[in-house]
């Protein structure tokens, strides 16, 4: 795809990388129906192939011309609209999900296309107050622990007082399990996160738990927001101030000789992995932020390398296999790349993985996109559970916080991260 930039863009750094972003794509349509929204909404504006061309035409500094549009578009949502409000709309409705990255013969980063379209947007249309509040409110209160902690507490406590719809989405308050202290001459390091804590402390114990089993100790670092939240919202300025602070707060462990950065949130883990390229032009974080993506590994990556041998070879194994629908975060299958992954692990711990449909399908809840786009978020949760549940199974995995908290507030069997279910097997056989 070649673009005429207007003056503005030309001989810019950005120029540039949407050239060389927009390059590779031939507008196959392939992307298309692996598209969330595409799916449940049918309309092409708010497929990858749609967004991509309207991203062209605003770089390119004019509204489309009707008559030029390829013949698959339609102009369900274009009529009576300001080019640049549709603009924002589309690009509001997109998940970042990235599956179409994964189907996507060209190996075109619509991911990164979005970001640019998203702050360049964001810049140009003004958003009704009402928007604007709710966005600035969820950027001031979810990404810093302590705020968001005493909010869901508050919550928590007021829970059996609320109406129904209200307190389903509120969940109820998850027990924290034990941190191993024994000391092991290997270590590795774990980024708490932000909401993660709050909503199921457990997690990054399980991981700790699983991989003391192995030697290995694992070090909490500080907590606090990856900046994901703050660069889909277009708050890039913002985003970047909270990869530094992160960059800061991981350098000592970094130098004391941690082999890795663990994420047991796969969404935060996708975007970690993002930072060398994020902060690239940042001549001061620069190279930091390339040791930090460098060393950033998923949980899912370290099991399945430190489980060589099984360390519980001698014990018997369960009497029944246990039906579990892992549900593989869109962070985890296209973000980080680690499809089967999980999968092979469940089943080498003897779970039952009963088949699950669709499984590029996003589950809808894709950071604030739950709260932004309540009612598209809600729809892709309910087809996505259709899927899920198809083969009646009594719980459902999955690898990232947004994920499961979205899906068990209406899910009709437990919801757990699978690094959880791991340790409970292991603990279970341990003590036969």
């Amino acid at each position: 795809m070649k673009i005429e930039l207007a003056e503005i863009y030309r001989d810019t750094d950005l120029g540039r990388e949407t050239e060389a972003l927009l390059l590779p794509c031939v507008q196959c349509g392939q992307c298309t129906f692996t598209c969330p929204t595409f799916r449940l909404l049918d309309d092409e504006w708010d497929g990858p192939r749609g967004r991509i061309y309207l991203i062209k035409q605003m770089l390119e500094g004019e509204a489309p011309n009707v008559s030029s549009l390829p013949p698959a578009y339609t102009l369900k949502t274009l009529e009576g609209r300001t080019f640049g409000a549709n603009l924002q709309l589309h690009l509001d409705r997109c998940l970042s999900c990235r599956s179409c990255e994964t189907s996507c013969p060209q190996g075109v980063r619509y991911g990164r296309l979005l970001d640019i379209g998203r702050e360049l947007v964001e810049r140009e249309v003004p958003r009704p107050l009402k928007e604007r509040l709710l966005r600035r409110a969820l950027r001031a209160v979810v990404p810093y622990r302590s705020r968001f902690t005493a909010l869901l507490r508050t919550g928590q406590a007021l829970r059996r007082f609320l109406p129904a719809d209200l307190r389903s989405r509120i969940p109820e308050r998850r027990p924290a399990g034990a941190w191993p202290d024994r000391s092991h001459a290997r270590s590795m390091v774990i980024w708490q996160g932000c909401v993660q804590p709050a909503l199921a402390p457990n997690i990054n114990a399980a991981a700790a738990r699983v991989l003391d089993r192995f030697g290995i100790r694992l070090i909490a670092a500080s907590d606090g927001c990856c900046g994901a939240l703050s660069h889909h919202m277009a708050a890039t300025e913002e985003a970047r101030a909270f990869m530094r602070k992160n960059i800061d707060a991981l350098w000592p462990h970094i130098e004391a000789g941690a082999e890795a950065i663990i994420l047991t949130a796969s969404g935060c883990g996708a975007h970690f992995r993002d930072y060398g390229q994020l902060l690239q032009d940042d001549p001061q974080y620069r190279d930091k932020a390339k040791r930090v993506s460098e060393r950033v590994k998923d949980i899912a990556e370290i099991v399945a390398d430190e489980w060589k041998e099984d360390p519980l070879q001698n014990l018997p194994a369960p009497q029944s296999a246990r039906r579990i629908a892992f549900q593989s975060s869109c962070s985890l299958q296209h973000g980080e790349k680690l499809n089967g992954v999980v999968e092979k692990l469940l089943k080498r711990a003897g779970f039952k993985l009963v088949p699950v449909t669709y499984p590029f399908m996003c589950c809808g809840a894709a950071g604030s996109y739950s709260i932004l786009q309540r009612t598209l978020s809600e729809s892709l949760r309910a087809r996505k559970l259709e899927t899920l549940m198809a083969s009646r199974p009594t719980a459902i995995a999955t690898a990232n916080i947004g994920c499961l908290t979205h899906l068990a507030s209406v899910s009709p069997v437990p919801v757990s991260h699978w690094i959880e279910l791991l340790d409970t097997t292991l603990s279970a056989r341990e003590a036969q």
